[in-house]
């Protein structure tokens, strides 16, 4: 059997199938017999490890092991156990190597009137309020009747917010609802409020700021005696409008596009994480941007992409944005290390410092120019780390507010959820290409037979500018899964 030690520092192996005890598994030049079986993905010692001393993997230490480790036993939450505790002090020690600049390669997008440019042409329906979410799924239905062969769809995205809420959380919810009112991806919006919640119209207005008033409209419920008929009218007019929208040929400097994983396994730091991450670079050295978040699963990691911010300043911001979400752990007395998930763990993920080594390869090795809050809008060109919890759908969301036009998601276990955006999944492994074709988009799982990293993330280049330009759709669009989720964290009244 074939396994793969990922750096000459490492002390374990990853084993590509299944292996029974007996059997020897090759890495490199390099032969170890295992002591027992260890399920594909999964960790096997390469050498003698003993107890308190660094399991070590992508040449960075994993954790501890709990007791002496023989070579050829499974490494994994029985004899593995996280070596991060409490906050920590940093230092800034840059280390810039950022990919060289190429020339831009085009898509065919919509321009829009502020210059931004959107890869779809939908119609959106926003409610200010969870109390409306009926009115809107209705007006979905009943326009998408009329919107067939003029525009990309019309979609509602219902959410249970919007009123009994205070302070932050009523702030990061009308953070979200503003990022989708002015996404590019929608050629118009409807606005949908009820008329008492605390994010009424007038309140969300202030926080919309300079809006286009033809393609982004407003109706009070409350006020309206046919609410149904009045947003049909005015859906009505959005849809005409839209359709008369074109593509024109874009450059790739206009796209951003998020990076999260989610049911992730053994095989994600090697195959789906790397070449996301090259993908990042190239589309970084176009001019064009990406979102990196999930901040809870860069702890372990957090070093290196602090060391990668371009100054100072960013990495102080890093800082911030890492210690913040240890200390909402600790607020709650909830332990800030406790990941991965079951699924994460089944996968051979055994410590937060195994699974946040392999995530943050996502962002490649571009040198990080922003930092952004949750659902902030992203409005630097390059790498960007934004404030988010790991949860799938509340951290797609939020890169979808803060401007993506488009979401790359990675997974050894598979999902069929998406976001507002197109949310590309990306396999880790064959075997879940093979079993989710209705799931997975592209799969990464051909670097294990030997394929580069670089030559996959440019077929991934490939694959997303064709999704960006209408030629294909994600399997998400496809199966008509969109949703949004807030991230909540304070009183309901």
């Amino acid at each position: 059997m074939k396994g793969l030690q990922i750096a000459p520092p490492d002390n374990v192996a990853v084993a590509f199938v299944p292996g029974k005890a007996g059997e020897t598994m090759e890495y490199g030049e390099k032969t170890v017999v295992l002591a027992e079986d260890v399920p594909a993905g999964h960790k096997i010692a390469i050498a003698p490890i003993c107890e308190g001393e660094a399991v070590v993997k992508y040449g960075f230490p994993i954790g501890l092991a709990k007791q002496n480790i023989l070579p050829g036993q499974w490494v994994h939450t029985h004899n593995l156990r996280t070596g991060l505790d409490g906050l920590l002090d940093y230092t800034y020690d840059p280390k810039l190597t950022p990919p060289p600049a190429r020339e831009a390669k085009t898509f065919q997008g919509y321009v829009r009137k502020n210059g931004r440019v959107g890869i779809r042409n939908e119609i959106w329906v926003i409610p200010t309020v969870g109390c409306v979410n009926g009115v809107a799924l209705a007006l979905e239905k009943k326009a998408n009747l009329l919107a067939q062969g003029k525009v990309d769809g019309v979609y509602a995205f219902p959410h249970p917010h919007g009123c009994s809420q205070v302070s932050t959380d009523l702030e990061r919810t009308q953070r979200v609802l503003a990022g989708l009112t002015k996404h590019p991806n929608a050629g118009g919006v409807l606005v949908l409020g009820l008329g008492c919640e605390v994010n009424y119209i007038d309140a969300f207005k202030a926080v919309l700021g300079e809006y286009d008033a033809e393609r982004i409209r407003f109706l009070n419920c409350q006020d309206s005696p046919d609410e149904i008929g009045e947003g049909m009218e005015i859906l009505k007019e959005l849809i005409a409008l839209a359709a008369e929208d074109r593509r024109t040929p874009v450059s790739a400097d206009k796209l951003t596009v998020g990076l999260k994983c989610g049911g992730s396994d053994g095989f994600s730091g090697i195959t789906a994480n790397p070449v996301v991450g090259a993908f990042s670079d190239a589309l970084v050295s176009m001019g064009g941007s990406t979102i990196l978040t999930e901040v809870p699963e860069m702890f372990g990691a957090e070093t290196i992409l602090m060391n990668r911010c371009g100054e100072e300043a960013l990495f102080q911001k890093t800082v911030a944005l890492i210690d913040d979400f240890k200390r909402y752990f600790m607020h709650y007395e909830q332990p800030i290390y406790e990941n991965p998930s079951p699924g994460n763990k089944a996968g051979g993920l055994s410590t937060l410092e195994d699974k946040s080594l392999g995530c943050t390869q996502k962002g490649g090795t571009a040198t990080v120019t922003g930092v952004l809050d949750y659902a902030e809008h992203q409005g630097n060109p390059g790498l960007n780390l934004m404030s988010a919890p790991g949860n799938d759908l509340v951290a797609s969301t939020a890169c979808a507010a803060a401007g993506a036009q488009l979401v790359l998601f990675t997974t050894g276990r598979g999902t069929p959820f998406g976001c507002p955006v197109p949310t590309l999944k990306i396999s880790t492994n064959p075997t879940l290409a093979a079993k989710k074709p209705g799931w997975i988009d592209f799969d990464a799982s051909p670097v294990l037979a030997g394929r580069s990293v670089a030559d996959m993330g440019e077929a991934l280049l490939d694959m997303v500018l064709a999704v960006a330009s209408g030629e294909t759709y994600a399997k998400n669009e496809e199966n008509g899964y969109r949703d949004i989720a807030i991230f909540k964290d304070g009183v309901t009244q």
